[in-house]
């Protein structure tokens, strides 16, 4: 009986150091507003961090770089660079843009996309949105500032 007693104790030992890390998977199941919601909530956290060319942690984030590890935070890999990250999802006309969605630009005039934002409000007269910007890092800029309004290139639905 002192056997079986000890067996059980180790059995249990070992099963409570099981990992407890969650498996890595999209969050279908979860209402897309509240995916929405997290999503705006974490690349705000990051308002203020600087900019960094190829940066992804809170050390420093390029546009792209916080775009990729924002939507990571809910499992949706996207790709790392804005140019492919505006090959995912469905394009869909500016004036039906909602929240959580990617705004992207061409900006210093590049003939391709190279600058990417998450959509934070909507207006009848702006889009205002969170990115990285070279000089001032991650911060909220609107589709009003001259800057942004002449390089739209176009906005994507990654979140249904």
């Amino acid at each position: 009986m002192k056997n079986i007693l000890s067996i059980l104790v180790l059995l249990l030992l070992f099963a409570s150091c099981k990992s407890t890390s969650p498996v890595t998977t999209t969050k279908k199941e979860d209402n897309p507003k509240t995916i929405v919601k997290d999503l705006i909530y974490t690349a705000s956290e990051n308002i203020g961090v600087r900019y960094k060319a190829g940066g992804t942690t809170n050390k420093g984030y390029d546009c792209s770089g916080l775009v990729f590890t924002t939507f990571n935070s809910e499992n949706i890999k996207l790709p790392r660079t804005s140019l492919e990250q505006s090959k995912i999802g469905e394009v869909i006309n500016r004036n039906k843009a909602k929240k959580g969605d990617l705004i992207f630009f061409k900006t210093n005039r590049s003939s391709q996309i190279n600058h990417v934002g998450l959509i934070v409000e909507i207006s009848s007269e702006e889009i205002k949105f969170i990115h990285s910007s070279t000089s001032k890092g991650v911060i909220i800029s609107s589709t009003k500032e001259p800057y942004y309004r002449d390089s739209y290139a176009q906005v994507n639905r990654i979140v249904e």
